[in-house]
């Protein structure tokens, strides 16, 4: 059952048909709740997948590592710098005098297995469940990690640019005019502006990051629904309903939000899993290219790079090539769904 009200907010008959709709497309919304528990359950990775412990009880004291960085002197060890929790020697002091409660995966996306028995990338063991790259970092841990920060930099991406790129299909649909084909140019040209040879411009004079990253792709990643929100405002601009508001006095920005933007944001809302989708794609095809992420970072084009060059390692391309292909699935499943419960034919339809 729908309630009538969601977070203080009245569900309208038509939002009501629309959910009933996403909820009959059992491939969609069975996707979005897998999403939602794989998302959710990276935002933790910290708990899932550490070098350090969760909890420490030692001399009747309890500590939390993952929280705060400890020197090791406090458990009997002789240097002043952040404790060591694998070390042979730490363990045993800790050992001695108390316990420590571990994640289920003992290792960080930067922690080196120095116990390998086999030269690195490693197989697939007891101790290492998806083998470890190149360099002897536990895979399923940088799967983790990879996946929270893929995800993260899709939402932001999409978010910032679907904010810009509506405001501007707005603004160019309610004014129409000069201001439509003077937009309509500018965004031609932009649109041409080759990104790649930019990026590998730009990565020559500083060191990409996140935030790097993102204000850059979002310079050229606003345009994707320009087109669809301007035809709905030129359509709507002319409607009875807006000249009455024009008539009463409303001023243009309260007419474009309050009464043209409700609609344009139904076609907005079909669109956004699928421009998600191609966020995160342009992030891994970036780290996959060495243009991405600063090395070390964990990520899932990084670990497809490895897979390129260890041949001899074929769990490294699978694993990355799986996620990846899962993630992205999971999210046009999503889409699809969208797409049919905001579909007109269906919501009005008998």
């Amino acid at each position: 059952m729908i309630p009538d009200r969601v977070l203080g907010f009245r569900v309208t008959p038509m939002t009501r048909r629309r959910l009933h709709h996403f909820r009959a497309n059992g491939r969609g919304f069975w996707s979005l709740w897998l999403f939602l528990a794989l998302f959710t359950g990276s935002l933790f990775a910290e708990l899932i997948a550490n070098d350090k412990p969760l909890l420490i009880r030692f001399e009747g004291h309890t500590y939390l590592p993952i929280f705060t960085a400890y020197p090791e002197t406090i458990f009997g060890g002789e240097f002043q710098t952040e404790t060591d929790y694998r070390d042979p020697y730490v363990r045993q002091l800790i050992s001695a005098k108390g316990w420590m409660v571990w994640p289920l995966i003992p290792y960080s996306y930067r922690t080196i297995n120095y116990d390998l028995p086999v030269p690195a990338p490693a197989p697939p063991s007891a101790e290492n469940w998806l083998g470890t790259d190149d360099q002897g970092r536990d895979v399923v841990a940088r799967l983790i990690y990879g996946f929270r920060i893929s995800v993260l930099f899709g939402l932001a991406l999409t978010l910032f640019a679907s904010l810009i790129g509506v405001a501007a299909g707005a603004v160019q649909g309610y004014f129409g005019g000069l201001t439509d084909l003077l937009f309509q140019r500018f965004i031609e040209i932009w649109s041409g502006m080759p990104t790649l040879y930019l990026l590998i411009i730009l990565a020559s004079v500083v060191t990409p990051n996140f935030w790097w990253l993102l204000g850059l792709l979002l310079l050229f990643s606003w345009m994707s629904l320009v087109p669809v929100v301007r035809a709905e405002f030129l359509r709507a601009r002319n409607f009875d309903y807006i000249r009455a508001a024009r008539a009463l006095g409303a001023g243009n920005l309260t007419i474009m939000v309050r009464h043209m933007l409700p609609n344009a944001m139904v076609a907005t809302l079909t669109f956004l899993p699928f421009i998600l989708n191609g966020s995160i794609t342009t992030l891994t095809a970036l780290d996959f290219l060495g243009f991405g992420l600063p090395p070390g970072s964990p990520s899932l084009g990084e670990l497809l790079s490895q897979g390129k060059n260890n041949l001899q390692a074929p769990w490294l391309g699978l694993t990355a090539f799986v996620v990846l292909a899962t993630m992205l699935s999971l999210l046009i499943f999503v889409g699809e769904a969208v797409r049919d419960a905001f579909d007109p034919r269906k919501t009005l339809g008998r």
